[in-house]
């Protein structure tokens, strides 16, 4: 086994499937930065740190997909929320769709 193609590889499908990921978390509730990571890290078991993160939602948010506010707390800093958009849900399904249709050639294949 070659266990560096292996290591890249891993890597290259997690980068590749994180923001579909992080949107079908945001589906159905909102949540702040470190709130998603732990709901990825719960759902998946795949790590994702602040750094991956925070520019992974700036780029989805500059495209559409998500929106995000700033909430106040009662105590400490104010968290940034993240929430799907309409072009978010409707980008989601056809992700979605394209993800099934993925997974049943690679399961023909395999």
């Amino acid at each position: 086994m070659n266990e560096n193609f292996l290591h890249k590889w891993k890597s290259q499908v997690k980068k590749g499937t994180l923001a579909f990921i992080a949107l079908n978390v945001l589906k159905d509730h909102e949540y702040y930065g470190y709130e998603l990571i732990e709901q990825i890290k719960k759902n998946t078991r795949i790590e994702i740190a602040e750094g991956t993160l925070y520019p992974l939602m700036n780029r989805l948010k500059k495209e559409g997909l998500v929106t995000s506010k700033w909430v106040e707390q009662t105590s400490g800093i104010p968290r940034k929320y993240y929430t799907l958009t309409n072009t978010g849900e409707a980008t989601l399904s056809e992700m979605s769709n394209f993800w099934f249709d993925l997974e049943k050639s690679i399961k023909r294949i395999s």
